[in-house]
């Protein structure tokens, strides 16, 4: 009874198996959306203005066909948010390994050096993130657009946007991982690493890295809804992905339109989907960080 009791303990809660639960149904979906969607929402061809607007399938005047209705252009809903869920997220988690490889690998050798390299990183991570981490994001946005070419802009709108939004995120995994790396370099083991004569870089990958790991972990499953959001918002505002290739942003920017004449589920679909997918990752960060806070494992 006593091991069934400590069992139960360990178990998440049910609240983070249902996000849990969520955020694996929509990573399958992300993976399979060429094959789930009913249409390419990528093919003009495929657009049909005579079923433009129609309204879900539980409303009056809507369509076996379109379980969520259509937007302005007559595309299925289903599709466009099937295949904007799976922009949003591949930006999102290529932000988000952008920026803890970064800061990562900066955060190691900024601990495991010191002295003027670690000035020098530390020095410019203090002046990034005086800034917001959307003002960064727009400022190279405004600057790649205005510099590069409208096809290259199209052509690059993902990494452009993966870059933006990673600018800004790398300090917080560069400022943990350099407090723990000081940390693992005054224990004994690094020393004889170093009496031995290991190089420091191996020292950092093999012997260091392993022991600071499990921080980035949690710190990047909250931070993918962070860079989930910052690309929402950025599309929103125009500066994100392009309308032939809309993210969850960028389709709540073209229902925003619509919204008070009548076509509320063009914005509030995509929204709705934003939000479920927000909150399951959340909930998911919130349960890592306290079950790897050192502080509620001694308990």
């Amino acid at each position: 009874m006593a091991r069934q009791a400590r069992l139960i303990q360990r178990l998440p809660p049910v609240s983070v198996m249902i996000a849990g639960l969520v955020l694996a149904t929509m990573l399958v979906l992300v993976i399979f959306a060429p094959m789930i969607a009913p249409m390419d929402p990528r093919d003009v061809s495929s657009y049909s203005l005579i079923d433009a607007e129609i309204p879900p399938v539980f409303m009056d005047g809507g369509d076996a066909r379109f379980l969520l209705g259509t937007d302005n252009q007559g595309r299925d809903l289903v599709s466009v948010i099937l295949f904007g869920l799976r922009i949003s997220v591949l930006i999102g988690i290529g932000a988000v390994l952008f920026a803890a490889t970064m800061g990562v690998l900066l955060g190691l050798i900024a601990g495991f050096f010191g002295g003027r390299v670690d000035n020098v990183v530390m020095r410019v991570a203090d002046v990034l993130v005086s800034f917001p981490t959307i003002l960064v994001a727009l400022l190279i946005s405004g600057v790649a657009k205005a510099q590069l070419s409208s096809d290259t802009v199209l052509t690059w709108a993902p990494a452009i946007l993966v870059f933006a939004i990673a600018a800004n995120e790398w300090v917080q995994y560069a400022r943990t991982v350099r407090a723990s790396t000081m940390v693992e370099v005054s224990r004994d083991y690094v020393r004889a690493a170093k009496v031995i004569g290991l190089p420091s870089r191996r020292i950092m990958i093999r012997h260091i890295l392993p022991n600071v790991i499990s921080a980035v972990m949690v710190i990047a499953t909250i931070n993918l809804a962070g860079a989930i959001l910052t690309e929402a918002t950025l599309s929103f505002l125009g500066a994100g992905m392009p309308p032939t290739y809309p993210s969850l942003g960028t389709l709540i920017r073209i229902g925003n339109e619509f919204l008070f004449s009548g076509l509320w589920w063009i914005a509030v679909m995509p929204a709705a989907v934003l939000v479920i997918l927000v909150l399951a990752v959340n909930v998911i960060g919130d349960y890592l960080r306290d079950r790897f806070n050192p502080k509620l494992m001694a308990r």
